[in-house]
Formats: structure tokens, sequence, C-alpha cells
């Protein structure tokens, strides 16, 4: 591991200890619950265009998996538990990983820049709005090349990031599409703009659905991508 990416893990490990857990991802929030449902409808829409409309035999690895990891969503779509492994740098969201996953799942706590876990061992491998809490280019550009040497031929990465930066919030950084096809050369890289802002879908959601669905409509008020990156297709 580079000094550049040990420095790095440290950054993250004192940025994510500094921020807390916020009341706004609760459930009961109006915004949030408005964002992770159009969330869940594009993701399925996108696995089921990628030929993932079956999930028992998928093996899925979610890098940067936190505590409220994507994993239980991928047992509700139909995945099969011990298909799935989470990998997170901090031990209190493996921890809470563990509590809230299905036993069967595998948690590791460690750094993706350096996985251990042989080539071509999962179908999926999913990150979601972890590389934009990396500010190091070089740890960026290793976790990237990790995900790709874990993807089976016919797997592929799937990919869920804010494409802009928060200007509240220093820690963070926006992977722009051209960053994107940068980390990951030589594959065949399709995004689309997806979430709608979430200081505005918190703002409006309390008071009407409908308007966020028209606000979400405008895609300069979209702050995400989502999309898939195939391996080994230029």
């Amino acid at each position: 591991m580079t000094t550049s990416v040990q420095t790095e893990e440290a950054r993250i490990r004192d940025a994510y200890a500094r921020r807390g857990a916020a009341i706004r991802d609760s459930w009961f929030n109006a915004g949030h619950l408005f964002m992770v449902q159009e969330r869940e409808r594009a993701v399925l829409q996108l696995l089921r265009r990628e030929g993932f409309d079956r999930l028992d035999a998928a093996r899925v690895l979610e890098i940067g998996c936190g505590g409220r990891t994507w994993l239980r969503d991928f047992v509700k779509w139909g995945a099969r538990p011990e298909h799935l492994t989470g990998v997170d740098l901090l031990p209190d969201r493996i921890a809470e990983a563990r509590r809230t996953c299905p036993p069967d799942v595998t948690l590791v706590c460690g750094n993706a820049a350096t996985l251990e876990f042989p080539n071509a061992s999962f179908d999926i491998v999913l990150q979601a709005t972890m590389f934009t809490s990396i500010l190091d280019a070089d740890m960026r550009r290793a976790i990237a090349a990790e995900m790709v040497r874990l993807v089976r031929p016919h797997g592929m990465v799937l990919w869920y990031d804010y494409h802009v930066d928060n200007p509240s919030n220093p820690d963070v950084r926006g992977v722009s599409r051209r960053e994107i096809r940068a980390l990951f050369p030589n594959c065949r890289i399709a995004l689309r703009r997806v979430t709608l802002a979430p200081p505005l879908a918190r703002a409006v959601a309390p008071y009407s659905h409908l308007a966020c669905h028209l606000l979400q409509a405008i895609p300069l008020l979209r702050t995400h991508y989502l999309g898939v990156i195939r391996a080994g297709v230029a």
C-alpha cells in the first residue's frame, strides 16, 4: 500500500468519526424516503436490462458497504445471503452491518484498495457513494482496479455516486463522467443521471411527492450517476 493511500485511509477514518449519524437519513424523513424509493426503481430497471432479473445465483460484492448496506436490498430482490459480501474500512460500520444483515452475509473490515479475493470472484461489484468520500487519486485508481479485477467475464461493476461536489462538506468530492472513464479504461461504461438533489428532495417531499417527481424530470437537478461498467469491453 502506497504512502498516499495510507494517508488517505487515516483521513477517511477521521472524517467519518466527525460526521456521525444524520437524522435526515431516517426512513421517517420524507425526502430520504423519496430518494431511496426512486433509486430502487432505477436500479431494478438497470439490473433487468443488464440480464440480472434473477439474482439467486449472483455473487455480489459491495465496496464500502457501511452500516446501512445495499446488501440487504439485494436479499430483498432475491439474492441469497451466502452469495453476498461487503467490505468497509471502518470497524463500527461493519459492526452495524453485522447487526442488520442476515448472518450468512460475509462482511470484511479492510481497505478496498488491497483485497484478498481471487480474480473474477463476483458477478456484480457495487459501489454506492463511496468514491466521493475518497479524495486521493491513487486510492481511487487502486480501488477501481480491484473492482475490475474481481468481476467475472460476464459480470459488471454497478456504480451509484455523486457527480457534483457538496459545497458544505469538504470531505467529499464528486466523480465526473470523464474521471469514471479514466478510472475504468478499456471498459464499456453506461451512465445516466438520477436522484433529485438531496437538499431539494428534503425540502419539497414533506409537502408534495408530485413536485419532487416534476423537479426530478429536470436533468440539471439530478446529482448522481447510476450506471454499469463492463470490464474488458472498450
